[in-house]
């Protein structure tokens, strides 16, 4: 549904040059919620406002729904129009809300029917019906001062739906807002990606955005993508960043003859007690070090970082084992330990 290639973005200052986008390949599917996470400065906000042309890419492709919108930035009125047309299936939803002070909820929300040229009826009802679908229908006639941060977000999704989009874009949609309310404002995308069909691309600095409502995500450093996937391909990758740091999990061996296995569960092994089986069928005694479990996209998943008595040789047997059994098992700081690239 969203496919960037190449995309680079160099804003030129008085002075000198700053790449905010440095050869960007990113691909979300139809119908994911997709997380874009890094630190500021990495290029997420260049990265959204360039899949919609907000920003204009200094070189590479934006293609939505089918649609390349880089092939649609010519200069004039003609290709304006084709731009502002493609433009209208994809919402905006933004960081501090940009609603208008001086309209009522209801009539933010028609803005932008106002700029598609639909009637005044015509608008009127489908507000009502948009501040309905976010939950917001009994404050079609306050105005925005009278409202708290959770319901301006409403009224900004709201608004951004108004054409009807087959895509969201969410720029830190939720970082002004407090930890309840960010979790109401998830949970309504989640609910709107379900019933709309909605595809949907979050930025966010937020580890907990991706881990409550994402399907996929990518990792953000100094303009590049580094690290990108579904949620539970990235907790299947050993090394993953974001695995690490979606499911933090420590503890170091007791001992020098102690083997530590960081354990990663998935769907249906995260309710299977296997530690205890393994314990069980191999007379060991194990030592959990850390654990981290939560849902995420919708189902369980979790990491385990666990210590067995003896050595990596004397462990080969209850690592196959708990591999059998499903699970992801990585043998933490053993360089004996095949990775799953050369054991092939």
């Amino acid at each position: 549904m969203i496919t960037t290639t190449g995309l680079t973005k160099v804003y030129r200052l008085r002075d000198r040059e700053v790449t905010a986008l440095d050869g960007v390949d990113l691909h979300v599917r139809e119908g994911e919620v997709y997380g874009v996470i890094g630190r500021s400065g990495a290029g997420k906000s260049s990265l959204i406002r360039c899949v919609n042309l907000l920003e204009r890419p200094t070189s590479g492709t934006v293609t939505v729904d089918g649609r390349d919108l880089t092939a649609l930035a010519g200069r004039g009125p003609r290709a304006g129009r084709v731009l502002r047309e493609a433009r209208s299936r994809i919402g905006m939803v933004f960081q501090h809300f940009n609603l208008l002070s001086s309209r009522t909820v209801q009539a933010n929300v028609e803005l932008p029917l106002e700029i598609l040229g639909l009637s005044g009826k015509e608008r009127f009802r489908k507000a009502l019906d948009l501040l309905d679908l976010v939950g917001l229908a009994d404050k079609a006639k306050a105005y925005p001062a009278q409202l708290s941060g959770g319901q301006k977000q409403r009224v900004g999704i709201a608004r951004a739906l108004a054409g009807d989009p087959k895509v969201l874009l969410s720029d830190e949609a939720t970082s002004a807002l407090d930890p309840e309310t960010t979790r109401s404002i998830l949970q309504l995308l989640r609910d709107l990606n379900r019933r709309l069909g909605l595809t949907i691309l979050l930025i966010t600095h937020e580890m907990d955005v991706v881990k409550t409502v994402c399907d996929s995500a990518a990792l953000m450093r100094g303009g590049r993508i580094v690290e990108s996937g579904t949620v539970g391909e990235l907790l299947a990758t050993p090394g993953s960043e974001l695995a690490r740091a979606l499911f933090p999990v420590g503890g170091e061996a007791s001992a020098g003859d102690r083997t530590v296995v960081d354990v990663t569960f998935l769907g249906g092994t995260a309710t299977r007690p296997v530690i205890s089986r393994l314990s069980r069928t191999y007379n060991i005694d194990i030592s959990i070090l850390g654990a981290a479990m939560d849902t995420v996209a919708g189902r369980q998943v979790g990491r385990m970082r666990i210590e067995l008595p003896g050595r990596f040789e004397d462990n080969v047997v209850p690592i196959g084992f708990l591999r059998e059994q499903g699970l992801r098992a990585d043998v933490v700081d053993h360089p004996a330990e095949p990775t799953e690239e050369n054991a092939e």
